[in-house]
């Protein structure tokens, strides 16, 4: 018995042996990981998400969490009566609709800092509204009006920086602001992205309900664990990537193309998936780097 406890024993700490270049290398660097899905629907997953970003913390990275609330604005739109409008697949946002998206936008915002300050960590949930963070335009689709649905035109980040220096997590909800001071719901995905950019950040994780990327979206053996930009430009012209990847894929490329040095496509079903994209050479899900950075196949 006492050899099986000194084996375990030895595992873990070779776990964290096989960490500690990884804590080296991200030591002060700024992670946004952009949370939605799954994650934030499984209670269990959502309290696993929460124990990763505030691991990362604790050992001296500076996590910035983006988080949607699709599925969750969509239940209480139903619990008020009211039928959801979808133009192109998305969901039309009409001004009762965008009182409703940001009253429960917010529910959710809290409700993550309270996860984050159980763990032990202070965390704060800033609105794209707050500091002039996140400023929109209207958005259209295909030149239809879809509502109050925002495209960022500016991310002042000023007030992620104040509160990553005194040490805060910052929790962002994409909502924003445009000229006129009219209130926008923004896509997380748009939001964590930008905001990724605009702090020059490390890595840009996002949690998603899919493995990762897949050379051929039929034969799940064809799940792509490293692609360079040039690879995945190549992979969308050869109309390989359709459906929600199409920009999710294409917000990746952008991120990279503006300074973030890595972006990961994570399946946010399996538990603790960040700290294993992160912290081992055995990435689980996809990451894309830019073409100069092809050579680090054995490290994230």
């Amino acid at each position: 018995m006492a050899d099986k406890n000194m084996e375990q024993v030895m595992e873990k700490a070779q776990v964290l042996i096989e960490a500690l270049p990884y804590i080296q290398r991200f030591n002060r660097k700024i992670i946004v990981v952009k949370y939605g899905g799954s994650a934030m629907v499984d209670e269990q997953l959502k309290k696993q998400v929460i124990q990763d970003v505030t691991l990362l913390k604790l050992v001296g990275f500076k996590p910035i969490i983006v988080h949607g609330g699709g599925k969750e604005i969509s239940k209480w739109v139903g619990k008020v009566g009211m039928e959801p409008v979808f133009v192109n697949g998305l969901r039309k946002t009409d001004a009762d609709t965008m009182e409703i998206a940001e009253m429960v936008l917010n529910k959710v915002n809290k409700s993550l800092v309270t996860l984050v300050e159980e763990l032990g960590v202070q965390a704060v949930g800033v609105s794209g509204k707050d500091g002039g963070l996140l400023k929109v335009k209207k958005k259209y689709s295909n030149g239809e009006d879809i509502g109050f649905v925002g495209e960022i035109t500016d991310v002042n980040p000023k007030i992620l920086y104040d509160l990553l220096e005194k040490d805060f997590l910052p929790i962002v909800c994409p909502i924003g602001l445009d000229d006129e001071y009219n209130t926008y719901n923004i896509n997380a995905d748009d939001a964590a992205c930008a905001i990724a950019r605009a702090v020059s950040a490390e890595k840009l994780a996002f949690l998603t309900d899919i493995e990762g990327v897949y050379r051929d979206p039929s034969d799940k053996n064809t799940l792509i664990s490293e692609l360079t930009v040039s690879d995945a430009k190549k992979l969308i012209g050869d109309g390989f990537i359709g459906g929600g990847m199409l920009p999710k894929l294409n917000n990746c490329i952008d991120a990279i193309d503006n300074g973030v040095s890595r972006v990961h496509i994570l399946d946010g079903r399996i538990a603790h998936c960040l700290l294993l994209e992160i912290f081992t050479n055995r990435g689980i899900g996809t990451a894309i780097l830019g073409d100069s950075e092809e050579k680090f196949n054995n490290e994230q």
